[in-house]
C-alpha cells in the first residue's frame, strides 16, 4: 500500500512539472511572478496632485520591472475632472495601469457610463492621463442621452463623453 502511494506521488509530481521537448525541466523565473499582489484593491491615479481616477479591482498584480499593474477581477473605475468632479465610470473584465505615465487600459466587456448620459460599449479602451482623453481602435456602440445608437470602428473623446469622435461610423436615430 505504501509502495503504491509512493508511485502515485512520483507520477503526480512528474506530471505537474513543465518539460521542454528535449525532456529537461523548465524553471519559471522571477519575471513571471508579480512583485506584489493584492485583493479587493483601490488605486488612485493623480495628475499634478489631483485625483483623476479611482480604480477598484478584485485582484491586483504589480510587476515592477515592466512598471505595470495588472487588474484582473471586476475592474471598476471612476474618472474625475481636473477639479476632481466625477465625470464617468468604466467597468471592464481586466485593466493595465502603466506606472510611468499613469495611463490606463481597460480590456474586455468595457462599458463607459458618463454623468452626461452617454454610454459607450467596446472591447478595449485606453485612457491617456496627461491628455485626459479616452480612445479605442475597436468596434464601439454609443448610446446618447437622446437614445440615439451609433456604431463605429475607432473612437476618441474626453472622459465625460461630451466631445467625442467616432471613426468609420454608422448608426440609427429616432429623429
Amino acid at each position: 500500500m505504501i509502495r503504491l502511494l509512493f508511485y502515485l506521488l512520483v507520477i503526480f509530481l512528474v506530471g505537474c512539472t513543465d518539460h521542454e521537448e528535449n525532456g529537461s525541466v523548465v524553471t519559471l523565473t522571477h519575471d513571471s511572478f508579480p512583485d506584489q499582489e493584492s485583493w479587493n484593491s483601490i488605486i488612485v491615479l493623480t495628475r499634478e496632485g489631483r485625483k483623476r481616477a479611482v480604480v477598484k479591482s478584485g485582484h491586483l498584480a504589480k510587476y515592477s520591472d515592466k512598471q505595470e499593474v495588472i487588474l484582473d477581477e471586476k475592474v471598476d473605475t471612476d474618472f474625475y475632472s481636473i477639479d476632481e468632479q466625477h465625470m464617468s465610470n468604466v467597468k471592464s473584465d481586466k485593466a493595465v495601469v502603466f506606472e510611468a505615465t499613469d495611463n490606463f487600459l481597460a480590456i474586455g466587456s468595457v462599458v463607459v457610463v458618463s454623468d452626461s448620459g452617454v454610454t459607450l460599449y467596446t472591447d478595449s479602451l485606453l485612457w491617456d492621463n496627461k491628455a485626459a482623453r479616452i480612445m479605442t481602435r475597436d468596434t464601439i456602440m454609443l448610446t446618447t442621452e437622446s437614445k440615439d445608437t451609433l456604431y463605429g470602428i475607432g473612437f476618441e473623446s474626453n472622459v465625460d463623453l461630451t466631445h467625442w469622435k467616432i471613426h468609420r461610423p454608422w448608426g440609427v436615430t429616432g429623429r
